[in-house]
């Protein structure tokens, strides 16, 4: 039964238009593993993306794209539930009882909050800007998640949601569970194509570095051919003195399933065109399907939608309960319509 055993929670945001490889490879291919082990709930945080300006045609569209993809991706609406935040309101509800629980300097001191104020200034930074994280704590806490599947730079938010829960079970009796981090250790972690020190983002890299999932097979193949490389011409992985190649091994390892000494191994004494051109078309291949898959879901969004109506329904029911067990803990006298 799924209810015995262990919660997950994770959620993406529709900010990105297609998912690429790295935020594939890093974290929804682990998700899709997750469903067979775990009653997994998986959402596309539409709330938290309005903490920067969105069009609102575009965050419609991109909210869709983001589920079509997590679906292309493997998820089951039979295995995991699938939803997007908004449609579920008590996350905005239980986030007000969360904000009051939060002390000013707790808030302050979230890293991701402090490096983006940094850049926009205060006067361009918003309030949601500041209490998102909190509204993240409320998202964990409303299923009451055993273990949240994340990366190791998000393991501050899990401290904070793990510290208000304790917080709020100590004031008002046991209410929430406290979730732990999963982090994903054995996760690949990809690099830009361009700039191999960085992480594989949409935010940090040139588009050149960035490999699309939904990209056209002949532009994908173009940035692996265009990918830095390094000096010599020994297929080996060292991340430190040839991080360009260590990356493109990496890719190769995780969309085959082969151990890297392998890899190592089938490329001796060839060069780095050899991995290029292997790699570029592996890449093709493994995304046509996903392509075709997203592209059937967008094609029938009446399917989609209902799909994310079901999730949400599904999603609700757990939700509900635990806000109800909330309020009541914290004294707010229940409505009676």
């Amino acid at each position: 039964m799924a209810n015995d055993r262990p919660r997950v929670l994770s959620g993406i945001q529709p900010t990105s238009g297609s998912f690429h490889l790295g935020n594939y490879l890093g974290a929804v291919r682990q998700w899709v593993a997750l469903q067979e082990t775990h009653d997994a709930f998986y959402m596309v945080v539409d709330l938290h993306a309005l903490t920067l300006p969105q069009d609102p045609k575009a965050l419609r569209d991109n909210t869709r794209l983001a589920a079509a993809q997590l679906l292309a991706s493997g998820l089951d609406p039979e295995r995991c539930t699938v939803f997007v935040q908004s449609h579920v309101p008590e996350h905005t509800q239980l986030s007000w009882l969360m904000e009051c629980m939060t002390g000013f300097g707790e808030a302050s001191r979230m890293t991701q909050f402090k490096d983006k104020s940094a850049k926009q200034g205060t006067d361009r930074t918003s309030v949601g800007l500041f209490t998102y994280p909190v509204l993240q704590v409320a998202d964990i806490l409303l299923y009451q998640a055993n273990q949240v599947p994340v990366g190791e730079d998000q393991r501050q938010h899990i401290e904070l949601t793990r510290n208000i829960a304790e917080r709020f079970n100590g004031r008002y009796g046991n209410t929430f569970t406290v979730p732990e981090p999963y982090i994903l250790r054995e996760t690949a972690k990809i690099y830009d194509l361009q700039d191999p020190s960085a992480k594989m983002s949409k935010s940090a890299s040139s588009p050149k570095g960035v490999v699309d999932l939904l990209d056209e097979p002949k532009a994908s193949a173009k940035k692996i051919k265009s990918a830095v490389t390094d000096t010599g011409s020994e297929i080996v992985f060292d991340p430190e003195n040839k991080p360009g190649i260590s990356n493109l091994l990496t890719i190769h390892a995780t969309l085959t399933n082969t151990g890297i000494p392998e890899l190592e191994q089938k490329y001796a004494g060839k060069g780095y065109g050899a991995l290029k051109t292997d790699l570029a078309e592996i890449v093709s291949e493994w995304a046509a399907p996903f392509r075709d898959r997203t592209r059937d879901f967008l094609d029938d969004p009446e399917t989609l939608d209902s799909i994310l109506a079901k999730g949400a329904e599904k999603a609700r029911a757990v939700a509900a309960e635990t806000l109800a067990q909330a309020y009541d803990r914290v004294g707010l006298l229940p409505s009676k319509h």
